[in-house]
């Protein structure tokens, strides 16, 4: 099979390019690709004796990043906290996502949170988990500072460089 930076690379060759369904076997392994003019459809099944077939939709977007962004059939209720002023947020730092994953604000569900608004940070305090492949990951507030708002809901997915915390600088 694929790995998913061929995959991506692929979708964003197809994407760009004048075809409309695209067609990929190999040992086994089946990519379909069918352009709308709205929408990329993904079809990938594998072998027979794995007995998995996921039907995946790519979003249709600018073609500088159209593959890194692949929404599933299922869809998820986005909820947007409330942003800060655009004025008020030009001296304070963000704390970003360093990777796609899983945003949780706590260590386990049953115990507090690691930060929220009015929080003090240090270099070394870690204010979330994000969980990529199974792997979590602490990330570290790397300021001194107090949380002025949490941009990321617990459960949410983040992308790479999503702004998570805002915080004012000490």
């Amino acid at each position: 099979m694929l790995k998913v930076q061929e995959i991506r690379e692929l979708i964003k060759l197809v994407d760009q390019s004048s075809i409309d369904e695209f067609v990929f076997e190999h040992e086994g392994s089946k990519i379909k690709m069918k352009k709308n003019a709205a929408e990329t459809v993904m079809v990938a099944s594998a072998v027979p004796h794995a007995a998995i077939s996921a039907p995946v939709q790519a979003q249709h977007q600018a073609p500088v990043s159209a593959p890194s962004a692949v929404k599933h059939e299922a869809k998820q209720e986005e909820v947007q906290p409330e942003p800060v002023k655009e004025t008020e947020t030009s001296n304070l730092h963000k704390i970003t996502s360093p990777m796609v994953g899983t945003f949780y604000a706590s260590p386990s569900p049953d115990t507090d949170v690691y930060v929220k608004t009015g929080s003090k940070v240090s270099n070394d305090s870690i204010v979330c988990i994000v969980e990529a492949m199974k792997l979590f990951n602490e990330i570290e507030a790397e300021i001194n500072g107090e949380i002025v708002e949490v941009l990321a809901k617990n459960g949410q997915l983040v992308e790479y460089g999503q702004p998570l915390f805002l915080v004012k600088p000490e």
